[in-house]
């Protein structure tokens, strides 16, 4: 019955907030592109360490010239050469991802003053615990990128010339990188008015601005998205990466209620850890703008 806990001293609900972690996180979460758009939610934990293990590969993909050489695997190089070069062995080895920060809940339902049905309560508190949490993982998933920044770009001050500046470093420096993927930058309102604001984002030059919105799509190749300034780090303004390129996850120890014997009602108590993953490789696709605010 309601508000009497299914008769039971203890009701888990794991996988019920494992589903709404997910849930929430796909429609929250400020930097779930650069983690493929999701998190993965295990409804416990087997290792209070590892997270999971991943196959990786040092070894960069060799790129040669076929030779056509007379003399190269036929003539006088018969069974002494090839015409695709030097061989390269592929090998994998096995990197176990940790878990590198943690998360908690403990909150009271009694039934004396709850003033709600016992499961509608539970179900409200759960989406908001799951809202609450996907908070902590934005804050964390901002450090991570700007940790995991292969390339620290330094404008002078936020202005419109340094920002233009910023963005044309950034594309070369894509450019030159050989990244294939979506291009996607997180930006300050700061960056993001004096982008709208620009002198170059002008019908004229086929530009999607829409002043009275205050939106822009796209800037210098980059899909472009504002969020808010304490998603950064200090100083810096602009988080640009390949889409796709990092993993987030969180394992659940456990979601549940339990009778309190401190009052007349249930404890709803929550505990779990995560972390973030990203091949070192990877990280030569992630850039970062560092600027100075008065």
């Amino acid at each position: 019955m309601a508000g009497e806990n299914n008769n039971q001293a203890v009701r888990r609900y794991t996988k019920e907030f494992k589903d709404l972690m997910q849930a929430v996180f796909q429609s929250r979460a400020y930097f779930g592109d650069f983690f493929g758009g999701g998190i993965e939610a295990l409804d416990g934990i087997q290792e209070n360490q590892t997270a999971f293990s991943v196959k990786t590969s040092d070894i960069p993909v060799a790129v040669g010239t076929y030779n056509t050489e007379e003399n190269t695997a036929f003539g006088t190089g018969t069974g002494k050469s090839n015409r695709f070069g030097n061989r390269t062995e592929i090998i994998y080895t096995n990197a176990d991802v940790p878990y590198s920060w943690g998360w908690s809940f403990h909150e009271g339902i009694d039934r004396n003053t709850v003033n709600n049905d016992f499961n509608t309560a539970v179900a409200d508190r759960l989406e908001l615990q799951a809202q609450a949490k996907t908070n902590q993982f934005n804050t964390h998933h901002g450090k991570f990128i700007s940790d995991s920044a292969a390339e620290t770009i330094e404008a002078a001050a936020l202005t419109e010339e340094e920002v233009v500046k910023a963005f044309n470093a950034l594309a070369k420096y894509f450019v030159n990188i050989g990244a294939v993927g979506t291009k996607v930058a997180k930006v300050t309102p700061d960056v993001w008015n004096i982008i709208v604001d620009s002198k170059l984002m002008t019908t004229s030059k086929g530009s999607s601005v829409n002043v009275d919105n205050n939106t822009v799509n796209t800037f210098k190749g980059f899909q472009l998205e504002v969020i808010p300034d304490a998603m950064f780090q200090k100083n810096e303004c602009i988080y640009a990466y390949i889409t796709g390129i990092g993993k987030a996850f969180t394992g659940i120890q456990t979601a549940r209620t339990i009778e309190s014997e401190d009052f007349d009602g249930v404890a709803l108590q929550g505990a779990g850890k995560a972390g973030e993953y990203i091949l070192p490789a990877n990280k030569k696709a992630v850039a970062k703008v560092t600027a100075t605010v008065a």
